[in-house]
């Protein structure tokens, strides 16, 4: 999966689109993530003992298709991709965004 905790996307699809939010947790295998305070449940918690009777709202998770990320330097988002570098001899693996034929380093 190309989203990692921590990333800045933007919800593109749902009753959130337009959105923007930090993503909290990234589940691969589901190919779905958290992003704060976008995709808010409604849990009702009964009364238990001493404790009252509550309604928590938490996020749930997005699928992947629906999200892109935001370029932290001009704000645009756009599709992940990877690119090699190579720096004295040693190539290395980098994140990109790619934005209407352009590529922009990510980290």
């Amino acid at each position: 999966m190309k989203f990692k905790t921590g990333d800045k996307v933007r919800v593109m699809a749902g009753k959130d689109a337009g959105k923007d939010g930090k993503i909290l947790q990234v589940f691969p295998k589901l190919e779905r993530v958290v992003v704060e305070n976008i995709n808010l449940m409604t849990k009702h918690l009964k009364k238990r003992g001493n404790t009252r009777g509550q309604t928590i709202k938490f996020p749930s998770p997005v699928h992947v298709s629906n999200v892109k990320l935001i370029s932290e330097k001009t704000g645009k988002s756009g599709r992940i991709g990877f690119t090699f570098i190579s720096k004295d001899g040693v190539q290395k693996k980098v994140r990109v965004i790619r934005v209407k034929g352009q590529s922009e380093q990510v980290e």
